[in-house]
Order: C-alpha cells, then structure tokens, then sequence
C-alpha cells in the first residue's frame, strides 16, 4: 500500500511463536524479535553488544502457520513488512506508544544455520509427490538417473550410483 513503512528487520525470536484463529477461522501468529546491533569498540579492541530493539509481530493466514510449525525461540530471522505505531492507555492511565510489525515475509537467516524448505501446495492442502496435476508438465516427470537405458553418460553406458550420478562435491575452480 502507498505512504507505508516497510522495514526489514534481522533478528532472533524472543519467545515461540504463538497461533491463534480468528472468530471466523484465520490464522495468526505473533511473535517478537530482539535485534541487536555489535559496535566494535577500538579502545577495549572487543565487539560489544549495542541497544536492543524488540518488534512485536503478526503474521497471517497460511504464513501464521508455517511460522508456528518452522520457528523457535532463539532461531535467528529475517522479517520483512509493514511498520505500525499504535498509541495507548495503560492500566495506571500513562499513555504509551509502541511499534508493530504487520509481516509479510519471514524466514530463517542462513549465514550461520541451514534449513530444509518444503512448498506447501497453492490450495493449501497435502499433496503427495505421486499426485499429477492436470496442466503441470512437470508434475509427473521423473528425474533422469544413470539407471535408464540408453540415457545419460556416454551413449548408453551406465554411471555407477556411487559417484553420485553427475554431481560431484568437488569446487568448479
């Protein structure tokens, strides 16, 4: 939407992702991040810790989902959407001020951790590997191997599986 702030933000989760549902069924998980920033500090020569910025979250619908059942407290993130401020009155009656995060994509960072993605299928649903799509050229196609006749390395002879059929973990330089 126009006139919007999108931030992004790298941070670790402070607390498990909570889900809930709406009254008419929708998905929502909130969660909060810590961002903190490392300042080198020449005179003690050591990296130090900065001032943290907490960011409460909201994530929704199929996304609140696979939030819930991907990330955990402590896994470090990268969380990109919409900033809000949102003034209130606490319980003792001083106004307060606080800032939002309405995400729209979120995912574990990969500089220091791996992750195994899985798609969700677009209805939503579990789909086995097995299935065809009707209109999906590739749904159905099975990968080539060296085990097929007359395919792949040298006019027909076979690869052993060993080497891994044609990947190799050797650097291309």
């Amino acid at each position: 939407m126009a006139n919007e702030t999108v931030i992004t933000v790298v941070g670790n989760l402070v607390d498990d992702p909570e889900l809930r549902f709406t009254a008419s069924g929708v998905a929502v998980a909130k969660f909060r991040i810590a961002s903190t920033p490392r300042v080198y500090d020449r005179q003690t020569s050591e990296w130090k810790d900065g001032d943290a910025l907490f960011l409460t979250c909201s994530v929704w619908r199929q996304a609140a989902e696979n939030v819930a059942e991907s990330l955990t407290r402590g896994m470090r993130v990268i969380v990109q959407g919409r900033l809000k401020q949102r003034s209130y009155e606490d319980s003792q009656g001083v106004k307060r001020t606080v800032y939002e995060l309405d995400v729209d994509e979120v995912g574990p960072t990969l500089a220091r951790a791996t992750a195994k993605v899985t798609k969700n299928p677009a209805g939503g649903g579990q789909r086995t590997a097995s299935t065809n799509v009707e209109g999906d050229p590739w749904a159905g196609a099975k990968p080539a191997n060296s085990q097929q006749q007359g395919g792949g390395w040298g006019g027909g002879q076979q690869q052993p599986a060993a080497q891994g059929a044609g990947y190799s973990d050797e650097p291309p330089f």
